[in-house]
């Protein structure tokens, strides 16, 4: 007997669905083909175990299985339910009349127990677009892939509900997640937030322009003075997800396996802050299973580099790519894969290898050339994708001790988001550009021009402060962003002073 049942493939963040076809005749082989990895051979142990434990017969007869398309790896545990369900389709154990409506997917415990998988999301999203009617998978899953509406999903925790259920002796309720309440529900839920700052009030501004515009901040600072501290409370100033943000978002995380369990959509921005020992792979994803890296993980969100310098010089040069073309392309012989990395580069570091350069009460031991080699650590290239460089001094006690609470994130976002819709209005016929942060050339000549007396101050600036002119740019950026916090259609003095004050690591005298 032939049948024939489906399941899914994940590449990238995306599913391909995997047509499983079993046939049984004479004979007591089990042949399994269409290119399975080695974790899909050994499935058939799991199936035999956990058929035996729940009371089924097991098949005393030939079993081929064929997964196609052939061309496509199949990789992981996860076709161990529907592998059995076909395997007792086609000898007659499992009714096969509704099992081309489904999609089923999951991995089995010898005891029959379904496991959770990766990739729900991706999967669930396939399955509607090929017009199934249902799709099966564990119960740990099923919130991931009931946000997918117009399809039922089913979350079961024993292959004995499945079993019953296409034999129509049991009725599985489909899992129902109110999506768009839920999510706006959750956005505004973050563990930190900017009203503990004491003190600091020129890098929660600087923190604030960069969230406004999506500029990334490098922030330099003595041991201790809050460089952390203020990197972990910028999701909470920055605009919310929109539900399709959040959606690719979840898919990047369901595919990674960093959902945790129940979790439907991911509502607030995402923090990654990997540490500085981190590999290449680890950082832009690939690997000889492939899944995302860092920069993907934190896409639509905060990469935050803590200790800069210390990080592996090659694991930072592979960011300047993705930070330019906000996606990542991975090519190895058996694969090409493109994952998303549209993020906000935060970094933070030292300002000399002893850590008390330019400090105002401790004496700093290195000399200018220690100093100089240890800011060569990062390269220009990489520097010049960084539009604010602010230098953080510690907070004096009087401030430390105070009772008043500074200003709350609630406040700060709301003037982010004022004007960022004042960027989204600029930029709505721009395919690709959403912010200030990634305005081209081209554009910068016609949204961020100064006046006479603002560009004979660049111009000054530039001269006097021995300012790089790989800074030009970048000023004008940040600027035409500090005028739109302010609701303002032109570019004043004002605003290119303090575009200026946020260049500290290109003065050519910062470590003289």
């Amino acid at each position: 007997m032939l049948v024939k049942l489906y399941g899914a493939a994940v590449q990238g963040i995306d599913a391909t669905i995997v047509t499983i076809e079993v046939n049984s005749s004479r004979g007591i082989k089990f042949f399994l083909v269409g290119l399975p990895d080695s974790a899909v051979k050994e499935s058939h142990e799991r199936i035999m175990s956990a058929l035996n434990v729940n009371g089924y017969k097991i098949p005393g007869c030939q079993i081929v299985v064929n997964m196609a398309p052939a061309d496509i790896r199949k990789e992981g545990s996860s076709y161990d339910l529907p592998l059995a369900i076909g395997i007792m389709a086609a000898t007659g154990i499992v009714s096969s009349e509704k099992l081309g409506q489904y999609l089923i997917i999951g991995e089995l415990s010898l005891d029959g127990s379904l496991q959770p998988i990766k990739g729900a999301l991706p999967v669930a999203i396939a399955a509607r677009a090929q017009g199934f009617k249902g799709f099966i998978l564990p119960k740990q899953n099923a919130r991931e892939a009931a946000v997918v509406n117009n399809l039922d999903v089913y979350g079961v925790d024993n292959i004995k509900e499945v079993v019953e259920f296409f034999n129509g002796t049991r009725v599985l309720e489909p899992t129902i997640v109110h999506t768009r309440e839920e999510f706006y529900q959750n956005q505004t839920d973050f563990p930190f937030d900017f009203a503990d700052v004491k003190g600091q009030e020129n890098v929660k501004r600087a923190l604030e322009v960069a969230a406004a515009g999506g500029h990334n901040i490098i922030m330099i600072g003595a041991p201790g003075s809050g460089k952390s501290m203020m990197a972990k409370r910028l999701p909470s100033i920055l605009p919310p997800l929109t539900l399709s943000e959040s959606l690719e978002t979840t898919k990047i995380h369901s595919v990674a396996g960093k959902l945790g369990k129940d979790i439907s959509l991911i509502a607030t921005r995402p923090f990654r802050s990997p540490h500085h020992t981190i590999s290449q792979v680890a950082m832009v994803g690939g690997g000889t299973n492939p899944h995302p890296g860092e920069i993907s993980l934190a896409h639509n969100g905060v990469l935050f580099l803590d200790e800069l310098p210390e990080f592996n010089r090659s694991v930072l040069e592979v960011l300047r790519q993705p930070l330019e073309d906000r996606h990542i392309t991975i090519s190895r012989a058996k694969y090409v894969l493109d994952y998303p990395a549209s993020f906000m580069l935060v970094a933070s570091m030292n300002p000399c290898p002893c850590g008390y350069y330019n400090h105002p009460t401790r004496n700093c031991v290195c000399s200018p050339g220690q100093v100089q080699r240890y800011l060569n650590k990062i390269s220009g290239p990489l520097l010049d994708r960084i539009d604010i460089q602010v230098e953080i001094v510690p907070v004096p006690f009087e401030k430390i001790s105070e009772r008043e609470k500074g200003e709350s994130s609630a406040a700060i976002r709301e003037r982010v988001i004022k004007a960022r819709k004042i960027q989204e209005k600029r930029f709505e016929k721009e395919k690709g550009i959403h912010c200030n942060a990634q305005m081209t050339s081209s554009l910068l000549h016609i949204h961020a021009q100064p006046d006479v007396q603002g560009l004979n101050l660049l111009k000054n600036a530039m001269t006097r402060l021995n300012l790089s002119a790989r800074a030009y740019d970048r000023i004008l950026k940040v600027s035409r962003t500090i005028a739109d916090l302010e609701g303002s259609p032109n570019i004043l003095s004002s605003h290119i002073a303090e575009a200026i004050s946020y260049r500290n690591l290109d003065r050519e005298n910062w470590a003289g």
